[in-house]
């Protein structure tokens, strides 16, 4: 099974490079890996301590972030170091302030895996939430390096559980220790002998709670919104943004103004989208709006969960995408009730938000367009809602706390 999972790496390295030439995330992921190993050595020498953090991509780095940052406090001494699989974590955190070398990890081979962790040699390594990779872990363990992961989340359908999972199950062994955000994933785990698991609950619940701490204020907002009830939809997708034009076209009601961050930064699409709005529409580097505005396009990155701080609405895109729906706590924790799409299931966070009726669920466009106006019309539900979404974040803080006691004994 090695050798065959060997084999399909040294693949799939020759099909992403054909592929980058058309691709550019794909070019990104390729070339940016290029100079990981220049890096490391550049920033971290041997004799230096250091504590190793791998993140998927942007929302797992926001899972972490707490993780890192109260560690980083308590552990001066220690460098950080950052990997990402991903271009859209890389790309928007390469410059963290919290971390002393921010890099793509390496594609998963024997001599990759060995190499960086002979120039990285970590105290301990935290992945947040998952990332399994045969060749790294198993160099960890040689390398007598722990590893733990933090916000896990597990599943049935997942390889580890099922009959012919044996090859996978063996990586999850070699972790010293799992802090998961439900019940079932430790239930899964203890079914196939891990017992090495605490019931911690999600990192992000701590990350985005303390939005309610930093200065939320966007100047170039305040006229637009003043006096309107604000429909904010972040992270979209073309599926969610034409449930929205849809909307947006037939809606009469006069003090309303859409604010739609969508997801990936793409001209074109942002073109595409201002046009088909037949309602005075925007976009953000086309300087401030006015309140002859009714729909403003965010056209840039960053500014997502300041602009989230006025909604009275939040829609939250990618639920009509195959692989689910964004964050919904960002905007949940200003007390913003929650529309998204139908598939969510794989998102713990959404799940419990939709059970305890903070999040809206539309399966089509019908049910998309009778739940925001009822969101848009009727004040009181609107208000319950939010204020729903409000405690759910509150009473889901503590994870950070648990994890970083719990290791910072272990560095």
């Amino acid at each position: 099974m090695n050798f065959l999972y060997d084999i399909g790496i040294f693949l799939l390295r020759g099909t992403l490079g054909l592929l980058a030439l058309f691709n550019e995330k794909i070019n990104l992921f390729l070339t940016g890996r290029k100079s990981t190993f220049e890096q490391l050595e550049n920033k971290i020498e041997q004799g230096d301590l250091t504590l190793w953090f791998h993140c998927a991509s942007l929302g797992e780095f926001e899972q972490g972030r707490p993780v890192i940052e109260a560690l980083s406090s308590r552990n001066p001494q220690h460098k950080i170091v950052v990997t990402f699989f991903s271009p859209s974590g890389y790309e928007i955190q390469k410059n963290y302030a919290f971390a002393d070398a921010v890099v793509y990890l390496p594609l998963d081979t024997k001599k990759n895996a060995k190499k960086f962790l002979e120039i990285v040699h970590p105290s301990l390594a935290v992945f947040v939430k998952y990332e399994f990779w045969p060749n790294l872990l198993r160099e960890m363990k040689t390398q007598g390096v722990p590893a733990y992961l933090i916000s896990g989340i597990f599943r049935e359908d997942q390889i580890f559980f099922k009959p012919y999972g044996g090859w996978m199950r063996k990586l999850l062994h070699g972790f010293s220790h799992f802090f998961v955000q439900n019940m079932q994933s430790l239930s899964l785990l203890e079914s196939i002998g891990i017992r090495q698991a605490t019931l911690s609950g999600d990192t992000r619940f701590d990350r985005v709670y303390s939005l309610l701490e930093q200065n939320n204020d966007l100047t170039f907002l305040e006229d637009l919104t003043a006096g309107r009830t604000t429909i904010v939809a972040g992270s979209t997708w073309p599926k969610d943004e034409e449930l929205l034009t849809g909307f947006i076209n037939e809606c009469k009601l006069d003090e309303v103004v859409f604010i739609i961050a969508p997801h990936q930064m793409d001209p074109e699409r942002f073109g595409k989208l201002k046009k088909s709005i037949n309602k005075k529409s925007m976009l953000y580097s086309e300087g401030v709006p006015n309140r002859d505005v009714k729909v403003f396009i965010i056209d840039t990155i960053g500014l997502l969960t300041k602009i989230y701080s006025y909604a009275d609405v939040s829609y939250v895109g990618g639920g009509f995408d195959r692989e689910g729906v964004h964050n919904v706590l960002e905007p949940a924790v200003f007390g913003a009730p929650v529309l998204i799409g139908p598939v969510y299931d794989k998102y713990q966070e959404a799940l419990d938000l939709v059970e305890r009726k903070g999040c809206l669920v539309a399966e089509d466009a019908g049910s998309f367009e009778k739940k925001l106006s009822i969101l848009l019309k009727d004040l009181q539900f609107r208000e319950k809602t939010g204020d729903i979404c409000r405690r759910f974040i509150s009473e889901n803080t503590g994870a950070t706390q648990i994890i970083v006691d719990y290791l910072d004994q272990r560095i």
